[in-house]
């Protein structure tokens, strides 16, 4: 469930970033996917400390 919080996230603040920034159309599509991917990462992380944590 954090994983798909955070990828939402990550990709709302780099669409965000990419806009700000001036991005064309394809710059803000890069951005939103890697901000996703990135969140998603950190966000799959953090489930696997909890996870581990409750053991």
């Amino acid at each position: 469930m954090l994983v798909l919080i955070a990828a939402v996230i990550g990709g709302i603040i780099g669409g965000m970033t990419a806009k700000r920034r001036g991005g064309q159309r394809l710059d803000i599509v890069q951005y939103v996917g890697i901000y996703a991917l990135a969140f998603a990462l950190a966000g799959f992380v953090l489930t696997l400390i909890v996870h581990r944590m409750a053991l």
